[in-house]
């Protein structure tokens, strides 16, 4: 008995140093991380769903509780590092013991700047998310169309997650096209149009 409580509460510090928390689990280079800690290990957390929770995120990336927005940017961007989309096409938020489905409007998260960056195999453009993690524009984060937004791009990101281009991004991505109206960015060619 006191050896399972023993591997128990190994098990269960092991999770909880994977959940991401503050300043000191900030990751060096934000890639690939939706908030710029360190990932949630979401794919191993599979907990029964306790059902809806009274949490909606807008199609302009506000997130709210009980229809009041959250102003603690810390505090959405915490729940950013543990939603996940799932096959049923719902969100959730995950914990190694809990998962509460939220609402979403349009996409989940908002690319608030791209940015071009020298690569040693080329040129790539960087997708800064208001969750505060960046991504590459890549075929391992291809952007698309969203006819939903006026035609503007979105990302499709880790966990079934994506984020579509503020105004600015759209506009600066707009502005980065070739005369044909396609950009270039880790060596895949996207149209815009």
């Amino acid at each position: 008995m006191a050896a399972d409580s023993l591997d128990e509460n190994n098990r269960l510090h092991t999770l909880l140093g994977n959940v991401p928390d503050k300043a000191h689990n900030r990751l060096r280079d934000p890639i690939a991380s939706i908030n710029g800690r360190r990932p949630a290990p979401l794919q191993d957390w599979h907990p029964e769903n306790c059902g809806d929770i009274d949490m909606a995120i807008s199609a302009e990336g506000t997130w709210y509780h009980e229809g009041v927005a959250i102003r603690r940017t810390e505090l959405w961007q915490l729940f950013a590092g543990i939603l996940r989309r799932e096959a049923d096409g719902h969100y959730y938020l995950v914990t190694p013991v809990e998962k509460c489905r939220v609402s979403v409007a349009l996409h989940p998260l908002i690319i608030t700047d791209i940015e071009p960056q020298s690569d040693p195999q080329g040129a790539v453009l960087m997708a800064s998310l208001n969750a505060g993690g960046v991504f590459p524009i890549s075929a391992a984060y291809p952007i698309a169309l969203e006819p939903r937004a006026s035609g503007a791009a979105y990302i499709s990101l880790p966990q079934g997650l994506s984020a579509l281009c503020s105004r600015a991004a759209w506009y600066r991505l707009v502005a980065m096209a070739g005369d044909d109206n396609v950009i270039a960015s880790g060596g895949v060619r996207f149209p815009l149009s």
